[in-house]
C-alpha cells in the first residue's frame, strides 16, 4: 500500500478550477493599486499556473484562456488585443503546467522544467498571437516589442513565479495534498 494521495475527481478539479478563476479575477485588483506593480508581476499567471500543476493541463488551459476575459466584468484588461493574446498566453501556461508535470517525475525538477517550459511557449503564443492581431487591426508588433514586453519588462514577474510557484507546488506535495 503506497502513501500516495488519491487523485482528485473531476468534481474537485472543477471547484479547484471555478477557485483558481475567481483568484486570477481578484488578483489584479490587489496589486492593480499601483500599476506600475501590477503590470510588473502578472497576478493572474499565478492562479492559472498552479490549476494546472493541481488539476491538470485542460483544467488549467480553461482558466487560463478564461481569466484574462475579465474584461467582460471589469473592463480591465482592454480586450483587443490584450485580452485576446493574453488568454492564449496564459491558456498555453495552464496547458503546458499541468501536461508537462503530468509527464514528468513530480518532484521539484519537475517542477521547475514544467514551469519554465510553459513560460517560455506561453510567451511565445503571446507573441504569435499580438503579430496576427495586430495584423488585423493594421498596427505592427516587432521583435523589439516582444523582447521589451515578453522578457525585459516581465523580469519581476517571471522571478516572482520561479520562487512562488514552485514553492506553493511543493509545499503541498509535501503536506501529500496533490500527487
Amino acid at each position: 500500500m503506497t502513501n500516495n494521495p488519491p487523485a482528485f475527481s473531476n468534481t474537485k478539479k472543477l471547484v479547484l478550477s471555478a477557485f483558481f478563476l475567481a483568484l486570477g479575477l481578484v488578483l489584479p485588483f490587489l496589486t492593480g493599486q499601483i500599476p506600475e506593480i501590477g503590470n510588473m508581476i502578472s497576478p493572474m499567471h499565478f492562479p492559472v499556473m498552479l490549476c494546472g500543476f493541481i488539476c491538470g493541463g485542460p483544467y488549467g488551459a480553461l482558466v487560463g484562456l478564461i481569466s484574462p476575459l475579465r474584461f467582460l466584468l471589469f473592463q480591465m484588461p482592454p480586450l483587443f488585443p490584450t485580452g485576446i493574446a493574453m488568454a492564449f498566453e496564459m491558456g498555453t501556461y495552464g496547458l503546458v503546467c499541468g501536461l508537462l508535470y503530468g509527464r514528468l517525475q513530480q518532484n521539484l525538477k519537475g517542477i521547475y522544467l514544467s514551469l519554465i517550459a510553459a513560460m517560455i511557449a506561453g510567451r511565445i503564443v503571446w507573441g504569435i498571437a499580438q503579430v496576427i492581431l495586430m495584423g488585423l487591426s493594421g498596427g505592427t508588433f516587432t521583435f523589439q516589442i516582444f523582447i521589451t514586453q515578453a522578457l525585459l519588462n516581465a523580469i519581476p514577474a517571471i522571478i516572482l513565479q520561479l520562487i512562488i510557484v514552485p514553492a506553493i507546488v511543493a509545499a503541498l506535495r509535501r503536506a501529500r495534498l496533490i500527487r
